[in-house]
């Protein structure tokens, strides 16, 4: 079990036939445990090792908020406001950023955008569990093609 983070490949080809509209599209970021596998070949959402429905997280995840999609030097850029979970009381290893939009309603097997790997396991216990995202820049937006 590991998570590597990637873009997903199913992402890039989505791209190219216009199906992503990352701007106007429900997009959602879900947390997950150690013990999930997600890497670039994760083609959508997925419950297993999911972070457990409860202590201030909802299975499925935060939508992201604030969405911009724009031209950054050489780049083609996306942002969104931090995402945060208060209350809360989990472990968490790592996110899936995903396209509700595309996801099949019964498997949600389409969709999967960006995989983040937060090098280890980071624990809140009655607090916040927030997500910082990289400026928004060619070199370090969450998601960027060049």
């Amino acid at each position: 079990m590991a998570i590597t983070q990637a873009m997903s490949t199913l992402f890039k080809k989505d791209v190219m036939l216009g199906d992503q509209h990352l701007d106007s599209d429900t997009l959602h970021i879900a947390l997950y445990t150690s013990s999930a596998t997600l890497n670039a070949t994760t083609d959508g959402y997925i419950t297993a090792n999911e972070v457990a429905n409860g202590g201030g997280y909802t299975t499925g995840g935060e939508a992201l908020a604030s969405k911009t999609v724009e031209e950054n030097s050489t780049s083609g850029v996306f942002d969104a406001a931090d995402p945060e979970w208060t209350s809360a009381t989990f472990t968490a290893r790592g996110a899936l950023i995903y396209n509700k939009t595309l996801g099949d309603a019964s498997s949600n097997a389409r969709g999967a955008i960006a995989i983040l790997d937060f090098g280890g396991d980071f624990t809140v216990s009655g607090g916040t569990f927030k997500i910082v995202f990289p400026a928004n820049t060619k070199d370090n937006a969450i998601v960027r093609i060049d």
